[in-house]
């Protein structure tokens, strides 16, 4: 039977640090300054089930407890895009967003950011571009942070590739199968 995206509803707060102590036990916790950016006004703006997982990851990199695993440090979750004279511009090249219609959750190594957006989908901020792409984007967050964390497993060599691939396909996420900067293709 194929994974479906409803199969991953509620993945943040139910099976999250499972994952995570099964494939990096020995992470070190992510750390975050008190003052990190609220996301209380974010998740308002969210469906309620975009809002619990948001929420749910929140409480987690705020615990001091959750293993470092997507690059979540002080100036990227929660980044400030105006405070730090950052635009932010929709896929489209035109549309102006705002800090209000973004909230970044980590980063990729290369300087650009993980964003969950108001439709609960998580896209990518090119930082060269200050665009959200259009193409490579997760549904939600919990698919999202299912989806990585079994990216980074593989990376590590604590998961067969060809044990997750075929859950990639099924769930046919832009920001896992996306020809060339898909998760899929950079797990090598």
């Amino acid at each position: 039977m194929s994974l479906c995206i409803a199969d991953l509803l509620g993945y943040t707060e139910r099976d999250l640090d499972d994952d995570l102590a099964r494939w990096f036990p020995a992470a070190p916790p992510v750390q975050v300054p008190a003052e990190t950016r609220s996301v209380t006004t974010f998740l308002s703006r969210l469906a309620p089930a975009d809002a619990a997982a948001l929420s749910a990851l929140d409480r987690r990199v705020r615990s001091g407890l959750l293993p470092q695993f997507l690059d979540i440090f002080d100036w990227s979750y929660g980044f400030d895009f105006a405070g730090n004279d950052c635009g932010i511009l929709d896929s489209d090249y035109t549309t102006e967003l705002t800090d209000d219609d973004v909230y970044s959750i980590g980063a990729d190594g290369g300087g650009n950011l993980y964003v969950v957006l108001t439709n609960g989908q998580v896209a990518v901020w090119f930082h060269e571009e200050e665009v959200v792409e259009g193409g490579t984007r997760f549904d939600n967050l919990d698919v999202f942070l299912w989806s990585y964390v079994r990216y980074q497993a593989v990376r590590a060599g604590q998961l067969a590739r060809s044990a997750v691939e075929g859950d990639f396909l099924a769930l046919g996420q832009d920001g896992a199968l996306e020809p060339e900067l898909g998760l899929l293709r950079l797990m090598k």
